[in-house]
């Protein structure tokens, strides 16, 4: 299995559990992850974080950031450069969303 990318199922949170403090997206990851993409699929900017105390990571309405962690790693996977097992994402509104939802995509 460490030889193989697998896809992790999707994480999502529609508008509506979206507020001004921070929700959980789906559930915990229970593998090591070295890739993911964050999609707000909203009309509204938002904070994601891994800690509900601190924001951490700005989505933009409509946007998403991508995050490689492995990237240029000379073909050798590392087990201990990746978002640990047990990593929770979290989400909280800048700008109040009415349509759309939140997505976590992940690689392990």
């Amino acid at each position: 299995m460490a030889n193989k990318a697998v896809i992790d199922p999707i994480r999502t949170l529609a508008f509506g559990g979206i507020s001004g403090t921070y929700a959980v997206v789906g559930t915990s990851f229970e593998y090591k992850v070295r890739i993911i993409c964050i999609s707000n699929n909203t009309e509204g900017d938002m904070y994601f974080t891994t800690d509900p105390a601190e924001d951490q990571l700005f989505v933009a309405a409509g946007s998403f950031k991508l995050f490689d962690i492995q990237a240029n790693k000379n073909h050798v996977i590392d087990n201990d450069y990746v978002l640990p097992i047990g990593t929770q994402f979290y989400v909280k509104q800048i700008t109040a969303p009415v349509s759309g939802s939140v997505y976590i995509e992940a690689i392990r």
